[in-house]
């Protein structure tokens, strides 16, 4: 009888068990692996579009901005302009991911074996998603999301809800806190609302409604929320949510809903290199022992090189889909160079890397590297001259001031830590995200909201975007909101302002 796991491209849910088993066999049993409970589902193309539309999560409150982005996927998909992809998976315990039904044997092992182990080890172990995600409570969180948006709507209808829904994802990203003292309890979360809302509805008492109404209590003046609240505040959603006048408490919990979703995703944007790099480095490893072991023949083999090949192959520039550094290319290529140098390094190799050269525990490194960093400074520790030969990289400065480009450093002993350090930083998110703060609020006069952007480096503000986000954040405040453009001597260099637009 064959020891072959499958024969041919078709495969059946015994099929899955079977694969299933083996690959967590190495996985975890050789590579060492620690990962969340599986929950594996396979769904159809129709599914996977609908994934994608609300941003990979199984459960998701409804806009319409999903709506679109499903219309445009399908409209690529259905023209064969591009593929879908073969795999979502979701950082959740237990750990979800989606398979397509209309992947051959092949494309099911090796996405099992790159989502649910590698993606999933790398989701447990990284520090900064210890930090910001609450893996175990973010799927009843949105469930409780998507009920709570759909209530609001039969309530306060849609439009209402769409207006705060538009306004807080436009700031999404504006909405986390990067420097958490405390990893979010979701779970906390919801027993906090359902507590205020119990409180609510135990206080009210139709009488009050009778009493002559008491001088309003006056709003905390701004030195009094400097103090408190120590502005600047980066976290504009937060701020926003706390001291908007007008905000009623249903807005705000919608605001605090779309906070919190943008601090799950902000992990996996400081780590897109890393976690792709460590998944492909994983399918790679199981697929070959696969075959060593006799598991998969050399047909099934082959189509696995075949499709592996095409996700970390690096466009060059000139190419027409040329969208910059492929991060499996970059990340695969990282993780394929560390176990090179922990096992066969050259005296180059020792100079760069002493604490790792030789080790001859390439997984060992490996993990303690997944845990402990994210793209920026992975890539600023371990990118080695090796691979910026290969990759053929160098550090091209576009200088306003100057008339041509300038090539600063090429791959040589005297660019090499140019490169890395220049490369390093396009993955910084603190450069790459806008610096933008609240530095003020008149509560006592006419309760205008001041915010200013923090230029880097001569890198201004989009006119056109910045005018619409101005907006959103006026409708969202209740009043005039102006921003700032403050370059590096503390002038303001241009001024934005929005009024709030009715209701």
């Amino acid at each position: 009888m064959s020891d072959l796991l499958y024969q041919g491209g078709d495969w059946s849910y015994d099929t899955i068990q079977r694969v299933y088993a083996e690959v967590e066999k190495i996985a975890v049993g050789e590579l060492g692996l620690e990962v969340y409970p599986n929950r594996i589902e396979v769904i159809t193309s129709e599914q996977m579009l609908d994934a994608y539309a609300s941003s990979g999560l199984p459960i998701f409150y409804g806009h319409w901005s999903f709506g679109k982005r499903f219309a445009t996927h399908e409209q690529i998909y259905r023209k064969g302009w591009s593929n879908l992809a073969y795999e979502i998976v979701i950082n959740s315990n237990p750990c979800i991911s989606y398979i397509m039904e209309g992947n051959s044997a092949t494309m099911q092992t090796l996405v099992i074996a790159h989502a649910a182990f590698g993606h999933n080890h790398f989701f447990r172990n990284n520090q900064i998603f210890k930090e910001w995600t609450d893996a175990a409570g973010i799927l009843d969180y949105l469930e409780y999301a998507k009920g709570y948006v759909a209530r609001c709507e039969e309530r306060h209808g849609e439009a209402a809800v769409e207006r705060v829904l538009d306004a807080a994802h436009a700031l999404m990203d504006q909405g986390v806190h990067r420097s958490p003292k405390r990893r979010h309890d979701l779970k906390s979360e919801q027993a906090k609302w359902r507590e205020r809302r119990r409180y609510a509805e135990a206080s009210y008492n139709e009488l009050w409604r009778t009493l002559p109404h008491a001088k309003k209590r006056e709003r905390p003046a701004l030195a009094e929320i400097e103090t408190k609240f120590n502005l600047p505040e980066e976290n504009l959603l937060y701020f926003i949510e706390k001291f908007a006048p007008r905000l009623k408490p249903w807005q705000r919990e919608i605001i605090r809903i779309v906070r919190l979703m943008g601090q799950y995703f902000y992990p996996q944007r400081q780590t897109k290199v890393m976690n792709e790099g460590a998944a492909t480095f994983t399918h790679y490893a199981v697929m070959n022992r696969l075959h060593e072991k006799g598991l998969i023949d050399d047909g099934a083999y082959l189509e696995f090189l075949t499709s592996h090949t095409n996700v970390v192959s690096q466009p060059t520039f000139e190419e027409k889909h040329y969208s910059g550094i492929n991060p499996y290319s970059l990340g695969f290529a990282m993780m394929r160079d560390i176990e090179r140098i922990c096992l066969a390094p050259t005296a180059e190799d020792r100079d760069w890397f002493p604490d790792i050269a030789g080790r001859n525990d390439a997984m060992g490194v490996m993990r303690q590297i997944w845990a402990d960093y994210r793209d920026e400074s992975f890539i600023s520790q371990y990118l080695s001259p090796r691979l910026i030969r290969e990759f053929r990289m160098f550090r091209l400065v576009d200088d306003p001031a100057e008339a041509d480009l300038r090539v600063d450093a090429i791959h040589d002993e005297r660019g090499y830590r140019r490169v890395r350090r220049a490369l390093a930083r396009e993955y910084d998110l603190s450069r790459i995200d806008p610096a933008i703060e609240v530095v003020g609020v008149d509560f006592e006069g006419d309760r205008r909201l001041i915010v200013h952007h923090n230029v880097v480096e001569g890198r201004q503000l989009s006119a056109a975007a910045c005018a619409k986000v101005v907006q959103h954040m006026a409708n969202l405040w209740g009043y005039e909101v102006v921003l700032k453009e403050i370059d590096g001597s503390g002038d303001c260099i241009k001024e934005f302002s929005g009024e709030p637009e009715p209701a």
